[in-house]
């Protein structure tokens, strides 16, 4: 009978159903692995503002067979507008010269549709558990025990945390967020609202000093994203599970401005669709203990600043996925998962700090310098983006 394989499949438990979680699941099962993923929402969440995926990451979603589908997706932003405090203009940019993407190869794509056709990669072959989430895990030599809310009691050989900036399994596994969570000195609130002006394959950015607004029409419709960005010292933690007191909190900090604030304001008064929170960053020793590892975002956020987190999800998935086929031990392969993955996430990091001084300049003296490079855009503004972006070449896990 030689060369049939009887070994049962290793079982993984894969938390999180947005980006990092359907990309890891797909590798898993490529590999062999019986893999399952738990998603707290009901369904699977539409809508959400157009993200990118860049450089390697391009690379990643054309090894997964979903390249064309992507590109059929990609919307196709012609140009990025920026305004004065008065509505003036100052520059209009491609925006790839203030990404550091690559026209024609890199894609953006709204986050709905990216979860759509990740998900759809993966409905056949995984097993998908809507509307629930990890309870209690209990890590030891034979597999993590796990307890699900909905009651379920099972076990898995390995459990991975795919579940976002303020990772639950996170928290079940190393603890609270705050010695991890670096927060980056802004907070920001994202809606959609009427397209008053119309706008079609374009953003508009207003600035004043240590604020930002947005309006982003990826494709001619009658709702725009809206997005109000501000600088704040600390995080306004008390405002976190209050929705009327981001409300206030954002209205507030935008009372008395001119353009299309008075408006934008309004519409995050109404609006149905609120998403608040701090602009921060994940930053861990490592990225796994025991049995159960991190990806994405729950492992090394970089912020919106860094236009990255999309494209470390997918990449991060990838080799993640890729080590546990690789060998039989576990802790070895999240070593090298980690070790091939580090310095690639340190630097598209480390874009965050250039992203927030052209997205939301502090001071005044910062606003200045930041328009004037923006009337005079040179190589120099994107050159970093560009190289952090393609700084990992894949490894070939299909041959291990």
């Amino acid at each position: 009978m030689g060369g049939m394989n009887t070994a049962p499949k290793r079982t993984i438990l894969v938390s999180g159903a947005s980006i990092a979680g359907p990309a890891l699941a797909y590798w898993l099962h490529r590999y062999g692995f019986a893999v399952t993923v738990v998603e707290k929402a009901a369904a699977l969440r539409g809508g959400g503002y157009p993200i990118d995926i860049r450089g390697t990451a391009v690379e990643v979603v054309r090894r997964m067979g979903v390249l064309p589908r992507l590109r059929d997706a990609h919307v196709g932003v012609r140009r990025i507008s920026f305004v004065d405090a008065e509505g003036r203009p100052i520059a209009d940019l491609r925006p790839e010269v203030l990404s550091g993407g690559e026209e024609g190869h890199d894609l953006e794509i709204p986050r709905g549709e990216l979860a759509e056709i990740l998900y759809g990669a993966i409905r056949d072959d995984v097993e998908l558990l809507f509307n629930d989430s990890i309870a209690t895990l209990h890590d030891h030599d034979g597999g993590v025990d796990v307890t699900f809310r909905g009651g379920a009691r099972r076990t898995f050989d390995l459990v991975i945390g795919a579940d976002g900036i303020h990772s639950h399994t996170r928290g079940l596994t190393f603890g609270p967020e705050e010695p991890y969570h670096r927060y980056l000195g802004h907070s920001f609130a994202g809606f959609t609202m009427p397209n008053h002006l119309g706008l079609a394959h374009e953003g508009l950015t207003w600035n004043v000093p240590g604020r930002t607004a947005v309006l982003y029409a990826p494709r001619a419709g009658d709702r725009v994203h809206a997005f109000l960005n501000f600088l704040r010292p600390d995080p306004p933690l008390d405002a976190f599970r209050d929705p009327a007191a981001q409300r206030d909190l954002v209205a507030g900090t935008f009372a008395g401005y001119a353009w299309e604030i008075p408006r934008m304001v309004a519409a995050l008064r109404d609006s149905d669709d609120l998403f608040f929170d701090v602009v921060g960053q994940i930053h861990m020793p490592r990225w796994s203990t025991g049995r159960v590892a991190l990806v994405g975002d729950a492992a090394y956020a970089p912020s919106f600043f860094s236009g990255q987190g999309s494209s470390l999800a997918l990449v991060g998935a990838y080799v993640l996925a890729g080590e546990l086929a690789a060998g039989p031990d576990h802790a070895d392969a999240y070593e090298r998962y980690e070790r091939t993955l580090r310095s690639f996430v340190e630097m598209n990091q480390a874009l965050a700090t250039e992203g927030s001084a052209g997205l939301s300049p502090r001071t005044p003296e910062d606003l200045a310098r930041r328009n004037e490079a923006l009337r005079d855009p040179s190589p120099v503004l994107n050159s970093t983006g560009r190289h952090a972006h393609s700084a990992l070449t894949l490894p070939g896990y299909d041959a291990a």
